[in-house]
C-alpha cells in the first residue's frame, strides 16, 4: 500500500510528450499489434494505447501482451500521464480475448505459464492514473477482463457485446475475471453470467453496473472511444495528485474491512496535504476562480 501511495505522489514530475508511435517488440510477420500516443492541446494529459490486430480481433497473443506490457511500462516513466485509454484500431471489436489458436500448439505448462503471464498485464493495468476502456465492439473472455482491469468502462449501447463466455470453450476465467466482475456487479449476477457464458449488449451491460456508460454508435463506429474521451476530459482539470490518491484509497479500501479502509484514506488524505496543488484548491475557492493544478 505505502509503494502505491509513493507511486501517486511520484506522478506529481513532469512529464515529457510521447509521439504517436509503436512498440518496437513486435514479430518479424507483420506491423506493431500496440500503438501509443499521448493527445495534445486541450488534452493534454491523456495517452491513449491503440489496439490493433485485425487478423485476430485484437486477441490476445504472445505478441500482443509483450506489446500491451512495454506500453504499460513506457507509460509509467511519462509520470504525468493524467488519464490512459484502451480503445481498438479494428471496427467492431474491442478484444475478443484470448488467442485460442495460439494456445492450441501451446503445451499445458505453456498455457499455465501464458495465463500467468494475463494475469500479470491485467495488474498492470490497475495503472496509478485513472484508466478508461472505450468498448465500440466485441470484448469476449480476455478482452472483458481487460475492461474489468480499467477504472472506468464506455460501451456503445449496440455493438458493443461482452461476456466471460470461458465455459462455453470448456474454461473459466483465468485473467481475473472470477475476482474483479463479483467486485464490479455483485457475487449473484457475477455468478450467473459466468456459469452461464452469457453476452451481453451496452445496454444490459450497463444495466447491470458493468459498464459506467453507454452511447449510440455512430458511422464511423468509435461513439464510446469519443465519450470515453469526454470523460477523461472531466478528469483532466482535477488534481492529480488527488485523483490518483483517491484511487489508491478506493482500490485499497475495497479489499479490507470499514475500520481498516477508514484508515487507508487518512493516510491517503495526509500525504495530499502539504501538496501544492491542495494550497491552490483552497485559494481559488477563497478567490472565486478556477484552480490551476500543476501536479505537485
Amino acid at each position: 500500500m505505502l509503494r502505491a501511495l509513493t507511486n501517486a505522489r511520484r506522478l506529481a514530475r513532469p512529464w515529457k510528450a510521447l509521439r504517436a508511435r509503436s512498440c518496437a517488440s513486435h514479430g518479424p510477420a507483420g506491423p506493431p499489434e500496440i500503438q501509443v500516443r499521448a493527445l495534445a492541446g486541450a488534452d493534454h494529459g491523456i495517452a491513449e494505447i491503440l489496439m490493433n490486430r485485425p487478423s485476430a480481433c485484437n486477441a490476445l497473443g504472445n505478441v500482443l501482451v509483450n506489446q500491451l506490457l512495454e506500453a504499460l511500462a513506457q507509460l509509467r516513466e511519462d509520470q504525468q500521464v493524467r488519464v490512459l485509454l484502451f480503445r481498438s484500431g479494428v471496427k467492431g471489436v474491442f478484444c475478443a480475448g484470448a488467442d485460442l489458436k495460439e494456445r492450441e500448439q501451446m503445451s499445458e505448462a505453456e498455457v499455465g505459464i501464458f495465463v500467468q503471464r494475463l494475469r500479470g498485464l491485467m495488474n498492470e493495468i490497475a495503472f496509478p492514473a485513472p484508466t478508461i476502456a472505450a468498448m465500440d465492439g466485441f470484448a469476449l473472455g480476455g478482452g472483458l477482463e481487460l475492461a474489468l482491469a480499467c477504472d472506468l468502462r464506455v460501451a456503445a449501447a449496440s455493438s458493443a457485446v461482452m461476456g466471460l463466455i470461458e465455459t462455453t470453450r470448456g474454461l473459466l476465467p483465468g485473467a481475473g475475471g472470477t475476482q474483479r466482475l463479483p467486485r464490479c456487479i455483485g457475487v449473484a449476477l457475477a455468478k450467473e453470467l459466468i456459469f452461464t457464458g452469457r453476452r451481453l449488449n451496452g445496454a444490459q451491460a450497463q444495466a447491470l453496473g458493468l459498464v459506467n456508460h453507454t452511447v449510440s454508435q455512430n458511422e464511423d463506429g468509435n461513439a464510446a472511444y469519443h465519450r470515453a474521451r469526454e470523460l477523461a476530459q472531466e478528469i483532466l482539470p482535477q488534481a492529480p495528485i488527488a485523483v490518483r490518491l483517491g484511487k489508491v484509497a478506493i482500490d485499497r479500501g475495497m479489499e479490507v474491512d470499514i475500520a481498516s479502509g477508514m484508515a487507508i484514506e487518512g493516510i491517503c488524505y495526509a500525504q495530499n496535504i502539504p501538496t501544492q496543488d491542495r494550497l491552490e484548491g483552497m485559494a481559488a475557492f477563497r478567490e472565486k476562480r478556477p484552480p490551476r493544478f500543476v501536479g505537485k
